[in-house]
């Protein structure tokens, strides 16, 4: 099977990795602030992929030839100007993404915080050469109809096994911004229900007619809250709920929805804990408000535990609990969007697990889960008449089997436990680094949240664009946050090589 799995994914033994300019890492003495504390701490850890390259290798400017020549082909029938690089995912293996012109990248952007435990994962790549996965390929069920005889097994054994506390069923989706559209849609039908007096009392006629016009009764003026700065997808619904950037949002028309401030909090915490309490006050006063007074009443509000296209905001615990009190208090459901900072990245498997408060009403999730879709426990999120929440495929069987290979990975290898003690390491490198250079790394944040880590740049593009030549592949959000979004399995070492190149990228 080893064997079988290398050739599936063209891998080859670590010496394939050797030639070239290797990137230098703590294994021989550090010079750096940063890792020169981290000498032996790394020495006895075991690398969970003993056949990874041991450091990223450079062999041409990226991109190179090579990838400048597919570049050029691809963009003749595919739009290539949100292009970061291209890949060669053959060629890649665990924490390293490579390119065709054999350029050996770390990669912690992972795809934009979508892979779970490795590029040509072995237990993933076994996962899919089982008879139950072929089937599934093959076979793809329209779900809603004629789902397979083993669809429950498959949930239990993966989806279902991992659902956040209290949320005990599931409605399986296509991706992120369709998982946030069907709660959403959970959402109205579940308040117009309320309103309407029960599950047994049937639509008027009146709003039957209505709604085939769009117009009200049928089609009711109500609303989803989010929050600026959130991002929530790029759809109809889940984009008028998107507030990050205008670019996602031009020329495309919107819901009359509201939006309220979400805090901004002054760095490091322990120094302004008295002005960012007033700012959640702030924040959490003008949300409730909102609930009472907005003229499309509110039927939800959905936020994210940190922004993260938007910036990587965080907030408080606090902040959460006040939301989750207003949002009881005045009959409003709560969606918790975990499409990325689910399953594992904070330190706990959902990031919400943090905020140790009462289950919200729908938790939606995508990205490292490789599946879709949003959990729920309270049964009246079911609509009360069959098709009201329904499309062809309803998810993808195949993808809640990788999902539930990635579940026992992360089992398996102890991945949630291991992210929470990483990024406690890689934060205290950071720490340090923002220490000796203050105007380079500010805000740092994300302390206690596993490898979910962000701070603000002065000169944020081009240190993306200059990690590459030092072979780090990193990603960006708002306007000048550097965020980290490695995989589960990224380890101590990592972090160091993480380290060294960031210290050479704010020093020079």
């Amino acid at each position: 099977m080893a064997s079988f799995i290398r050739t599936s994914c063209r891998l080859r033994p670590l010496s394939r990795f050797a030639s070239a300019r290797p990137i230098t890492t703590t294994t021989k003495p550090a010079a750096n602030v940063a890792t020169a504390q981290a000498i032996g701490q790394t020495d006895a850890e075991q690398p969970f992929f003993p056949n990874e390259p041991h450091a990223p290798t450079i062999r041409t400017a990226i991109p190179g030839p090579q990838s400048k020549k597919a570049i050029e082909d691809l963009d003749r029938v595919f739009d290539t100007r949100s292009l970061n690089m291209i890949a060669n995912y053959q060629n890649s293996f665990g924490n390293y993404i490579a390119d065709p012109d054999g350029n050996v990248l770390l990669d912690v952007y992972a795809q934009i915080a979508s892979i779970p435990v490795g590029y040509c994962n072995p237990t993933l790549l076994a996962a899919t050469q089982t008879p139950e996965m072929a089937s599934a390929m093959i076979n793809r069920p329209a779900l809603g109809n004629f789902p397979q005889h083993d669809w429950v097994d498959i949930l239990h054994a993966g989806v279902l096994r991992v659902a956040p506390k209290g949320l005990d069923q599931v409605f399986t989706a296509m991706a992120g911004s369709d998982a946030n559209e069907t709660a959403y849609k959970a959402a109205f039908m579940w308040k117009r229900r309320q309103e309407r007096g029960g599950p047994n009392v049937d639509f008027s006629a009146d709003e039957i007619s209505s709604a085939m016009n769009n117009q009200s009764p049928g089609s009711p003026h109500m609303s989803i809250l989010s929050f600026k700065s959130g991002f929530h997808g790029r759809l109809f619904a889940s984009l008028s709920t998107t507030r990050s950037k205008p670019i996602h949002k031009l020329d495309i028309p919107a819901f009359d929805w509201p939006q309220a401030p979400f805090p901004l909090l002054k760095y490091p915490l322990a120094e302004h804990a008295s002005e960012n309490a007033a700012e959640e006050a702030r924040c959490l006063a003008e949300t409730e408000d909102l609930i009472q007074n907005f003229h499309n009443p509110v039927a939800a509000v959905v936020v994210e535990p940190v922004q993260s296209e938007g910036g990587d905001n965080h907030a408080s615990s606090a902040f959460f609990k006040g939301l989750r009190e207003i949002t009881k208090r005045h009959n409003v459901l709560l969606i918790v969007d975990e499409v990325q900072t689910g399953v594992g990245a904070t330190g706990k498997f959902w990031a919400h697990e943090h905020w140790n408060m009462d289950p919200p009403d729908m938790v939606t999730f995508s990205k490292k889960a490789q599946t879709a879709g949003y959990y729920f426990g309270n049964p009246d999120l079911r609509p009360n008449k069959a098709y009201r929440q329904f499309n062809t495929w309803m998810g993808d069987p195949a993808r809640a089997i990788l999902f539930k290979a990635i579940v026992q990975e992360v089992e398996r290898l102890n991945l949630v436990e291991s992210t929470a003690q990483v990024g406690e390491y890689l934060y205290s490198g950071l720490e340090r680094l923002a220490e000796r250079y203050p105007d380079q790394i500010q805000n740092l944040r994300g302390r206690g949240q596993g490898t979910f880590l962000a701070w603000d740049s002065p000169r944020r593009d081009d240190f993306l664009k200059r990690a590459k030549g030092l072979g780090v592949n990193i990603g960006g959000s708002g306007e000048r946050a550097v965020r980290l979004r490695p995989m589960l399995i990224f380890q101590k070492h990592h972090a160091d090589i993480l380290l060294e190149a960031t210290e050479k990228l704010i020093s020079t």
